[in-house]
């Protein structure tokens, strides 16, 4: 991101990041709390504001992100969660997730009793590289996705797969890796492409238009009834 603050503090419409991501969680009334898994040194964390219903817990963050999500269940765990509750897990740099697509994931999920994630149908032709960057193949897309977040999964059963994970030394990339890894099949929730994560610097920009769009689009629905 070229700045000298992590990312999830930059300011984005008044707010940090952060900030933006969590109200986004809050506004999903089915959620019950929430961890956020934080450096231990962070200086950023005490100044952040979350004017929410739910309880905020911080977890400690780990060297990889396998490592803060179980730290983040663990102390889900510490505040009453039991291992048949589902848990949401969310990147803290994707602030634009529509609340309707938590909610679709949530009732999909709940519904046909298996944990999955928010994801979009790869759009763009896909070439496989070699190791001087030239083609080697194309891809067939037709059954390809891009793994968004949340990702949504049984805490004991997230947090088993984790662990053997970790254990058998396989560094997931993300929850639903790790389901894979012991043998489900998370099911591919469609979400909209407007649930970007911000990684460069541009990506600032464009998070904040499509949180004025959808600005207007929650304001042109109002107007319409």
């Amino acid at each position: 991101m070229q700045s000298n603050i992590p990312k999830q503090y930059l300011r984005l419409q008044g707010r940090t990041i952060l900030e933006h991501t969590i109200h986004r969680l809050a506004a999903v009334s089915k959620i019950k709390g929430i961890a956020i898994a934080v450096a231990k040194q962070d200086p950023y964390w005490p100044e952040q504001q979350f004017d929410i219903p739910q309880s905020v817990f911080r977890a400690e963050g780990g060297d990889e992100r396998c490592h803060s999500v179980l730290s983040a269940l663990d102390t889900l765990q510490s505040h009453g969660a039991t291992a048949n509750d589902w848990v949401l897990v969310h990147d803290a740099a994707r602030p634009c997730v529509r609340r309707s697509d938590i909610e679709l994931l949530m009732d999909a999920v709940t519904t046909g009793g298996q944990g999955g994630l928010l994801a979009i149908p790869v759009r763009d032709t896909m070439k496989q590289a070699n190791n001087n960057l030239c083609v080697e193949q194309t891809v067939e897309r037709s059954h390809l996705w891009h793994a968004l977040t949340p990702q949504m999964f049984r805490l004991q059963e997230l947090l088993s797969a984790l662990t053997a994970a970790l254990r058998d030394g396989y560094l997931v990339t993300d929850e639903a890796s790790a389901m894979e890894y012991a043998g489900q099949q998370p099911l591919l929730v469609e979400g909209h492409s407007d649930n970007i994560k911000i990684t460069r610097p541009e990506d600032l920009a464009l998070a904040a238009f499509y949180l004025q769009n959808q600005d207007n689009e929650t304001q042109t629905f109002t107007d319409g009834q």
